[in-house]
C-alpha cells in the first residue's frame, strides 16, 4: 500500500474516533460502497438497509457509550492506572512529537488529550503525507501498537452497531499490516 493510501486511511480513522458521525459523514459513507466493503460486509449491508437519520441515532448512541462514557481512547488513561491524562512534556506522546520536531496544535480540535486515538491517527496521517515512514514505524512500535489493539478489543463488548464492530476489527488489522510492512522495510535500520 502506498503512503497516500495509508494517509487516507489514517485520516478516516482519525475522524471516526474523534466524534460521532454526523449526517454528512454518514451520507458520504453511504455513497462510498467500496469503503463500506473495506470496513466490513456487515457495515455495508447495515448502512444500505437503514435511512441516514436512523444510522445517525444508532451511531451516536454507540459512539458515546463505547468511547465517551465507559472508556476513552486516550493512551495515558489506558496505560497508566492513575486515570489521569498527562499534559505537556510529561505526556510520553507529546514528548515523542516534540523529539521528532512536531508541534501538535490542540486548538484545532475539541479533543484535549494529545494522546487521544484520533490525534495519534492524525499524526500518522501527517507522517505518511510527508513520507516519514521511519518515524511512523517508531510511533507505531512505541505507542499505537502498545495500547490501541488491547483497548479496542476491550471496548468491543460495548459495541452494538455493525459499523463500530467492523471498524474495530479493520483498525486492528490495518495497524498490524502497516507495522509488518514497515518492519520488513526497516528491519536492518531500526
Amino acid at each position: 500500500m502506498d503512503n497516500k493510501a495509508k494517509a487516507y486511511i489514517y485520516a478516516f480513522l482519525s475522524r471516526c474516533f474523534e466524534k460521532e458521525l454526523d449526517l454528512r459523514a454518514i451520507e458520504d459513507l453511504k455513497s462510498n460502497i467500496s469503503l463500506l466493503e473495506t470496513i466490513g460486509e456487515d457495515t455495508k449491508n447495515w448502512f444500505l438497509s437503514k435511512d441516514s437519520k436512523e444510522l445517525e441515532e444508532s451511531l451516536n448512541i454507540d459512539f458515546h457509550s463505547a468511547f465517551m462514557l465507559n472508556s476513552q481512547p486516550v493512551e495515558t488513561l489506558v496505560e497508566d492506572s492513575k486515570g489521569e491524562i498527562l499534559v505537556g512534556l510529561q505526556n510520553p506522546v507529546m514528548q515523542f512529537y516534540f523529539t521528532h520536531g512536531y508541534e501538535v496544535n490542540m486548538n484545532q480540535t475539541q479533543i484535549l488529550a494529545p494522546d487521544h486515538l484520533s490525534v495519534e491517527f492524525g499524526f500518522m496521517q501527517n507522517l505518511y503525507y510527508k513520507d516519514e515512514e521511519n518515524i511512523a514505524f517508531k510511533f507505531l512500535k512505541e505507542h499505537l501498537l502498545k495500547w490501541t489493539p488491547p483497548y479496542l478489543i476491550g471496548v468491543k463488548s460495548l459495541i452494538e452497531t455493525p459499523f463500530y464492530n467492523d471498524l474495530i476489527d479493520f483498525t486492528i488489522e490495518f495497524l498490524m499490516q502497516d507495522y509488518e510492512e514497515l518492519k520488513n522495510k526497516f528491519k536492518e535500520e531500526i
